[in-house]
C-alpha cells in the first residue's frame, strides 16, 4: 500500500472528516499535527506550493490537496488506485 501523509492541527473538522475516511479505508496514515508549530506549518506550505488551508495530504509523491480533494477522489472511483488498493492490487 501506498504511503499516506496527512498535515492536521487540532479542532479542525475537515481534518478530522479527511481521517476519519481514510481510517473507513484501512489506510494508515503519518499525520503531522502542526497546531502551533510553525517550523512544520512553513514545511507544509513549501511542499504544497503555497496553501495554507488544512487538511493537506499526500499520497505517495502525488499531492492530493485538501478534504475536498480526497472526497473527491473516492466518488470518481480514482482513491483506491492511487492508494494502492485497485483491482490489480492486492489489499
Amino acid at each position: 500500500m501506498t504511503s499516506v501523509e496527512i498535515y492536521t492541527r487540532q479542532y479542525c473538522s475537515y481534518c478530522h472528516f479527511a481521517k476519519e475516511l481514510l481510517s473507513r479505508k484501512g489506510v494508515s496514515f503519518r499525520e503531522v499535527d502542526v497546531t502551533g508549530n510553525q517550523e512544520l506549518r512553513q514545511e507544509m506550505t513549501d511542499r504544497t506550493n503555497g496553501r495554507t488551508t488544512l487538511p493537506q495530504i499526500f499520497i505517495g509523491s502525488t499531492y492530493v490537496g485538501g478534504c475536498d480533494e480526497l472526497y473527491a477522489l473516492e466518488e470518481a472511483g480514482q482513491l483506491d488506485l492511487l492508494l494502492g488498493q485497485g483491482k490489480d492490487q492486492p489489499a
